[in-house]
């Protein structure tokens, strides 16, 4: 028998309570019962940053988190970076450097992306890499997304 629990999460500003079964994982919570889809299901093993989201202003992976876990953080999903009527100056950065590739692992990119900008406004090159280090593209190579985090961080 599996274990349900009423949880209440925050996400994008917004509080949702909901039913799940303890084991599922946010990601799983995130695209089937809230319909989130920006958030991608890749590898579901942590490895390959499809699934990052904001929790607390930190990236992390949905796929290994608990939605049990996740009661009374703030949790931010690649559709509550815009406000809307505009993208998030890191999503414009994206399409303007026109690092938005195949997209399906562009908004992990970002999502990680807008956690190093947070914490540094003005990272250098090799700190983009290294906060991007965790995200697999099989699209091409990161150079686009690289100049894409650049732009944002001098705007």
């Amino acid at each position: 028998m599996t274990e349900s629990t009423t949880i209440e999460l925050r996400i994008n500003g917004e509080v949702h309570s909901l039913e799940v079964e303890t084991r599922r994982t946010l990601l799983e919570v995130l695209r089937q019962d809230l319909q989130l889809t920006g958030t991608k299901r890749g590898c579901n093993q942590g490895v390959c940053g499809a699934c990052s989201i904001l929790v607390d202003g930190n990236s992390i992976r949905s796929c290994l988190s608990l939605a049990v876990a996740m009661q009374g953080r703030d949790i931010v999903t690649i559709e509550g970076l815009g406000d809307g009527a505009r993208l998030d100056p890191v999503q414009q950065a994206f399409l303007d450097a026109g690092a938005i590739q195949c997209g399906f692992c562009m908004p992990g990119m970002i999502i990680s992306a807008k956690a190093l900008l947070d914490k540094n406004p003005r990272p250098s090159k090799a700190e983009i890499r290294h906060a991007l280090g965790n995200n697999i593209c099989r699209c091409s190579g990161y150079v686009k997304v690289i100049d894409a985090v650049h732009r944002a961080a001098t705007t």
